[in-house]
């Protein structure tokens, strides 16, 4: 059952995770870590680097010691498209917009086509090149612009005074307890896993690679079913969630469909279903059926993908920040408890690696989080304990 839109937002040390829900099912899903932001939107005054007319481009220098491209489709006046080397030159200072997060040892893509407010902030920002000139919309202010009826609940104090100088008090409220519950505390964490259940039975399994990434539908008990149904009715399912799971993972770039059996013919009856899921989704396009029997998707890539921030499998910094959050609970069930931090070193370095999320624990909580380091324990197996000499 579904119902109107609504934003959450649920801040917490080194985090922030949004949730656009209409009724009680997850339609978009976002994490993001302040302190490393993807730079989707940010605005630069850059300055040309190089010229890459064999790539009809140029590379530009960027703030932060990074280098964009700005391809010579984004360079010149809006509809017009002529030579990168008409366009820029080397050494000449532009404002830019970054419009595609970097990828793969890949610097971010910008475009020179700006807003008139984007033109007017940077004429007015300070001289000086390369200088990051403005950072850009965080997912919960992209959501609600996306969204504009939908009302927006943080449990994030800061996020709340952020959010509610843009979107003003009556769209912004903010929440003293926690705005995810279980169930979507829960559907967060299946994201970082490797499968999707289908209503009725069977899953979806989704292996992310450099190249593409496969979803392959199991039937589970289906698959034996003697009715010739069956398994029809579990691939119409199938292609709806998956195309809600590319979604909800931001999935980038080739995608292939595998259903379960079904012969070419019957897979081909599917395809209205799935273009239909898919239409929700402005970045993704179904190509068609391919000759292996796949499904072939395309979907653009502007910010990162979620294994790409979360880490496939989840990185050490993603199992730090989730015993963060445990540790916040604990503190609100058990004020002036002491707690420490039993975990993995790699897990334990990387929190500290990340600008400002100890600190922001120590803020929530009233005091620090004790680290106690065990070369036993592996990512994931964290302990929140009692602490009982803070060190």
């Amino acid at each position: 059952m579904t119902g109107p839109p609504r934003i959450l937002a649920s801040a917490s040390p080194g985090e922030v995770r949004v949730a656009l829900l209409r009724g009680e099912v997850l339609e978009a899903a976002w994490v993001e870590r302040p302190a490393r932001p993807d730079g989707v939107g940010d605005l630069h005054r850059a300055r040309v680097s190089a010229l890459a007319p064999a790539m009809a481009g140029a590379f530009l220098a960027l703030a932060g010691e990074q280098t964009g491209f700005l391809p010579e489709s984004a360079a010149g006046p809006a509809g017009a498209r002529q030579p990168i080397a008409r366009s820029v030159q080397e050494g000449l200072i532009l404002p830019v917009r970054v419009t595609r997060a970097a990828q793969g040892g890949k610097g971010p893509r910008v475009t020179a086509r700006l807003t008139p407010e984007e033109a007017a902030l940077a004429a007015a920002a300070p001289p000086g090149a390369p200088r990051l000139l403005a950072r850009g919309p965080e997912a919960a202010l992209r959501l609600a612009r996306a969204f504009p009826s939908a009302p927006v609940l943080t449990d994030g104090a800061a996020l709340a005074t952020r959010l509610r100088a843009v979107l003003g008090p009556d769209r912004m409220t903010f929440s003293p307890r926690p705005v995810f519950d279980d169930a979507l505390e829960a559907e967060f964490e299946a994201l970082a896993g490797p499968e999707a259940p289908l209503p009725g039975g069977g899953r979806i399994l989704l292996h992310p690679t450099p190249a593409l990434v496969a979803i392959d539908v199991d039937a589970g008990t289906a698959a034996g079913s003697s009715d010739p149904q069956a398994q029809f009715r579990l691939n119409e399912v199938a292609v709806a969630e998956a195309a809600r799971q590319i979604r909800l993972r931001n999935l980038a770039g080739p995608i292939l469909l595998d259903l379960a059996g079904l012969t070419p013919k019957r897979r081909e009856a599917l395809a209205p279903a799935l273009a239909q899921a898919l239409v929700a989704d402005p970045l993704a396009r179904l190509l068609g059926l391919g000759p292996l029997g796949l499904f072939e998707i395309l979907r653009s890539r502007v910010h990162p993908p979620l294994h790409e921030v979360l880490g496939w499998p989840p990185s050490p910094l993603t199992h730090g920040l989730a015993a963060l959050r445990r540790a916040l609970r604990e503190v609100a069930a058990s004020p002036g408890q002491r707690l420490g931090l039993r975990a993995a070193p790699a897990v334990l370095a990387a929190l500290e690696g990340l600008p400002g999320a100890m600190e922001e624990f120590t803020a929530a909580a009233g005091r620090a989080l004790v680290p106690c380091p065990d070369p036993r324990r592996f990512p994931g197996d964290e302990v929140i304990e009692e602490s009982a000499d803070g060190g």
